[in-house]
C-alpha cells in the first residue's frame, strides 16, 4: 500500500496552495480544512486502491462538486472579488476533470462514467474537451446508440446539420440491432424541417425568408461545439491545446489582390431549393425506408417512427410522411395492434384538442377504433394502447364536457374485460 499512499499524497499536495488561500481569505476555518483534507485523502486512497469501482469515482466527483458549491456560496457571503472566486472555481473544475480522466482511463468500459464526464464538460461549457471526450468514447463504444445520438444532437444544436447527419449515419452502421438511434435521427431531421419552416414563415422573429436563407440561418455553425474524429485528440488534455494548431488560410477571405468570389447560389438555384425534396420530408421518409431493411424492424419500431412524425403538427409535409409510414405498416402488419393504433390516431394528428375541428376528427377516430377492435389479432393489447391514448386526452385542461363524457365512456369500455 506504500505506492497507493505516495500517489494519494501527490494528488493531495497539488491542492495545498488552494487550501492555504481558503484559510487566508476566511472561506474555510482550519478545522474545516483539516476535515476536507481527510475526506479527500479517503477518496484518493479509495480510487487508487486495487478493486476500485466506477461508482467510487462518481462519488468523489459528487463530493468535489458539492464542496465547490459551498465555496461559491461562502465567497458570495463574504463579498470576495469575482477574480478570487473565479480562480478557485477554475481550480475545482480542473480537479474534477482530472478525476474524470483518471476514471475513464481505469474503467474505459464504463458507459455511465463516460456519460457523466460528457455531462460535466457540457455543463462547464468546455466544448473542445467535450468533443475530444466524445470521440474517445465513441471509438471505445461504437455500438452504443445513446452516445451517437448525443453527438448528433449536439452538432444539430450547434447548427452543423452536415456534421450531425454524419454522426447519425456513422452510428446507424453500428447500431442496427435496435431502433433507438434510427428514431432519434428521424426526430432530428423533423426538428430541422420545423426550424426551416419556422424561419420561412418568420416565426423566429423578423419577416419570412426564402428556403435558402432559412437553411443558412438554421445551419449557422458554432465552431468548436461539435466533435471531429480527425483533429488529434491525443495531443494533450488541456483546453488550450487547440489554440496552437496549424490553421489553413480561409479561401473565402477578402483582402488586397483577392478577387471577390461569384455567388454560389444564383436565382435559378434558389428556385430549385424551394422545390427540393429535402424540404418536403424526403430525408425522414428515406430514414424510415432504410430502417425497414434492418434486423430490428417490426411493428413496434414502425410505431415508434409514427409517434415521432405525429408529434410535428406544424409541418406542411407531416401528412405525407405519416401516410408513408402508415402505408408501409398496413402492407407489412395489417392487423397488428401497433398498426391499428396508428390508424385510429391518424385523424387526430395535427388537430388541437381544444379546437373546433377536434370533434369531427374524434368521430372518425372512434369509428376506426370500433372497426379495429373487431379485426385486430390482439384485442387486449390494442385496448391497452387506446386506453392510454384516451387518458392522455382526458388530462387536457378545459376539455369540452360532452367530449369528456364520450371519452370517459370509451375508456371504461376499453378497460372492461371483453
Amino acid at each position: 500500500m506504500a505506492g497507493v499512499s505516495d500517489k494519494a499524497r501527490f494528488y493531495l499536495e497539488r491542492a495545498a496552495p488552494e487550501l492555504r488561500e481558503f484559510e487566508e481569505k476566511g472561506i474555510f476555518s482550519k478545522d474545516e480544512i483539516r476535515t476536507l483534507v481527510a475526506k479527500r485523502s479517503d477518496f484518493e486512497h479509495l480510487i487508487l486502491a486495487p478493486g476500485t469501482k466506477p461508482d467510487d469515482f462518481l462519488a468523489y466527483v459528487a463530493w468535489e462538486r458539492s464542496l465547490d458549491r459551498l465555496r461559491a456560496k461562502r465567497c458570495r457571503r463574504l463579498n470576495l472579488p469575482p477574480r478570487a472566486s473565479a480562480s478557485s472555481s477554475r481550480a475545482s473544475q480542473a480537479r474534477t476533470f482530472g478525476i474524470f480522466e483518471r476514471a475513464v482511463l481505469k474503467h474505459p468500459g464504463s458507459l455511465p462514467l463516460w456519460r457523466a464526464y460528457l455531462d460535466f464538460a457540457a455543463e462547464a461549457r468546455a466544448s473542445k474537451r467535450w468533443r475530444r471526450v466524445a470521440a474517445r468514447a465513441l471509438r471505445l463504444h461504437p455500438a452504443d446508440a445513446g452516445l451517437w445520438a448525443l453527438a448528433g444532437r449536439r452538432a444539430a444544436r450547434a447548427g452543423d446539420m452536415q456534421r450531425a447527419r454524419a454522426h447519425f449515419l456513422r452510428g446507424c452502421r453500428f447500431c442496427n440491432r435496435e431502433p433507438t438511434l434510427w428514431v432519434e435521427y428521424a426526430r432530428c431531421e423533423m426538428e430541422w424541417l420545423a426550424r426551416v419552416e419556422a424561419r420561412k414563415r418568420g416565426e423566429s422573429g423578423g419577416k419570412g425568408v426564402s428556403a435558402l436563407e432559412a437553411i443558412k440561418a438554421t445551419e449557422a455553425v458554432q465552431e468548436g461545439d461539435v466533435i471531429r474524429f480527425d483533429d488529434g485528440e491525443g495531443e494533450g488534455e488541456g483546453e488550450s491545446g487547440d489554440e496552437d494548431e496549424l490553421m489553413l488560410p480561409d479561401p473565402d477571405a477578402e483582402g488586397p489582390g483577392v478577387k471577390a468570389k461569384p455567388k454560389v447560389f444564383d436565382e435559378e438555384t434558389a428556385r430549385k431549393m424551394e422545390q427540393s425534396p429535402a424540404l418536403s420530408g424526403a430525408i425522414p421518409m428515406a430514414i424510415f425506408d432504410v430502417a425497414r431493411k434492418q434486423p430490428f424492424f417490426g411493428p413496434a419500431a414502425a410505431e415508434a417512427f409514427f409517434d415521432v412524425f405525429a408529434g410535428f403538427g406544424n409541418l406542411s409535409s407531416q401528412e405525407k410522411i405519416v401516410k408513408h409510414v402508415l402505408e408501409a405498416m398496413e402492407e407489412l402488419f395489417p392487423n397488428h395492434p401497433c398498426t391499428c393504433s396508428c390508424q385510429i390516431r391518424q385523424p387526430l394528428i395535427g388537430v388541437g384538442v381544444l379546437t373546433a375541428a377536434f370533434p369531427k376528427a374524434l368521430r372518425e377516430s372512434l369509428a376506426r377504433l370500433k372497426d379495429a377492435l373487431e379485426r385486430t389479432e390482439d384485442r387486449k393489447a390494442l385496448a391497452e394502447k387506446m386506453a392510454a391514448c384516451v387518458g392522455a386526452i382526458l388530462a387536457t385542461e378545459g376539455l369540452d364536457p360532452a367530449i369528456k363524457t364520450v371519452l370517459e365512456h370509451t375508456k371504461r369500455s376499453l378497460e372492461s374485460p371483453s
